[in-house]
């Protein structure tokens, strides 16, 4: 079996709050990640919470790195989502650790798109063109 993409699961623990509730700090910071792993940006939106906290996503070509801030805890909760070979989602998450002042990342990965693909054929991240596995 083939897996299409890793998906990193990251639970950073006692970070400075004053980035933590900065949206135009965690767009930057998340954005650079997503180029520390070779990752294509397509599009990003955050949003900053009242009276506090950020949400956001970055849309990469290879899938997304999605990220929600609890200054008030000092936690942070972010999914690292990459496809194909090419990017590797463990350099987003050291570059958003030191970013975020992260005293502690708990992480688990899971593989995603677990295929069993008939004999010969083999997975492709991003086909040219659409391909149905039922077509087999």
């Amino acid at each position: 079996m083939k897996a299409l993409g890793r998906h990193i699961l990251v639970e950073y623990y006692d970070c400075n709050p004053q980035v933590l509730n900065n949206q135009q700090a965690i767009e930057q910071h998340m954005v650079n990640a997503a180029i520390a792993t070779g990752s294509t940006v397509v599009n990003s939106s955050f949003h900053h919470f009242s009276p506090q906290g950020v949400s956001g996503v970055v849309v990469i070509a290879e899938s997304h790195l999605a990220i929600h801030t609890w200054p008030e805890y000092n936690y942070a909760a972010v999914d690292l989502f990459t496809c194909g070979d090419t990017v590797n989602p463990w350099e987003a998450y050291e570059y958003l650790r030191e970013k975020l002042e992260a005293k502690r990342g708990d992480t688990q990965e899971i593989a995603r798109g677990l295929l069993k693909l008939p004999q010969g054929v083999e997975l492709h991240h991003k086909p040219p063109v659409a391909v149905s596995l039922n077509d087999y």
